[in-house]
């Protein structure tokens, strides 16, 4: 039984001839399995179905052609062959013409070769494309996990700050209370029992009463306040409030603002007083806000660095 070549293979099953002799001229007419893997693999090219001029020389269907009207199509071999006319085939081909039925038999193993190949490719595209969504995927979780720790660091220094400033604001408040005591003992020694019966006598009716000791104690201090009350002015108008210690670092405000302020992520932003107007700068997110003045309560704006 004679086989078909490439080229009538392609148009047995179905291909319009443009896209057959591009198969088998890009192929360099090694085979139908190569013809119909190019096919599948260029099938959405934009040129496509451009008309395709062949190089001087080329090789389609087995036979040297200088162009492609010159090559006379399957039906004109069929009707060659019906007329009777077998001698100038086998002249001009020099193969034995196919019937009918070994021609649908050919044409039924390549389509059943070609559905295999389509069916290789679907696989290996949905491999390929599993593989990438894993990609994807495994990047997603590591950019999460880059995101968890910066923010885990970022809490864990602001936790072990806030742990040294409670430190050092109790030790400032027993620093207070040791002097307080102290004071007490001295005013105790000096007006509890120093003067002679007599002259304490004489000055007793004199004494103001307890109700009135402002005229032997040390003038009122002024009072102090260990926590801050701070309300944040966002950027879209909002407002939030929270409430910090006086000794903790302006730079605590700033990261409550970045968890809690809705601040869209990577927008770096200032913080500043509306009255009197102020723009604090990295250096005073180091100090206390006792220090800047934003104690026992102070009103921040945030905007657009």
């Amino acid at each position: 039984m004679s086989e078909l070549t490439t080229l009538e293979s392609l148009l047995e099953m179905g291909f319009e001839r443009n896209r057959a002799e591009k198969a088998v001229a890009n192929t360099g007419n090694q085979g139908i399995e190569q013809a119909m893997d190019w096919l599948m693999e260029h099938e959405n090219d934009p040129d496509i179905d451009e008309p395709y001029v062949p190089p001087v020389g080329s090789v389609l269907g087995g036979e040297n052609s200088q162009s492609t009207t010159e090559q006379p199509s399957l039906a004109d071999t069929a009707e060659g062959t019906a007329g009777g006319d077998g001698e100038f085939d086998d002249d001009m081909t020099g193969r034995v013409p196919m019937t009918e039925e070994e021609k649908l038999e050919q044409v039924k193993r390549l389509e059943e070769l070609m559905r295999v190949k389509q069916a290789e490719r679907r696989e290996r595209e949905r491999a390929e494309e599993l593989e990438r969504e894993k990609m994807r995927r495994k990047q997603g979780q590591e950019l999460q996990q880059i995101r968890q720790k910066l923010q885990d660091d970022d809490m864990k220094k602001l936790a072990d700050q806030r742990r040294r400033e409670k430190m050092e604001d109790k030790l400032a408040r027993q620093r207070v209370k040791d002097k307080i005591a102290r004071d007490r003992e001295e005013r105790a020694q000096k007006f509890g029992g120093g003067g002679t019966p007599s002259t304490a006598a004489s000055s007793q009716p004199a004494q103001p009463s307890p109700s009135s000791p402002t005229s032997h104690g040390p003038p009122p201090t002024k009072k102090e306040y260990d926590e801050s009350r701070i309300q944040v002015r966002l950027l879209d108008g909002s407002t939030i409030t929270a409430v910090f210690k006086a000794q903790e670092p302006l730079a605590a405000v700033r990261v409550y603002v970045q968890v809690n302020g809705n601040t869209p992520e990577g927008q770096d932003f200032t913080l500043i007083s509306p009255y009197p107007r102020h723009v604090y700068t990295d250096l005073d997110m180091e100090k206390p806000l006792k220090e800047l003045g934003l104690v026992p309560s102070a009103v921040l704006v945030v905007t657009k660095k």
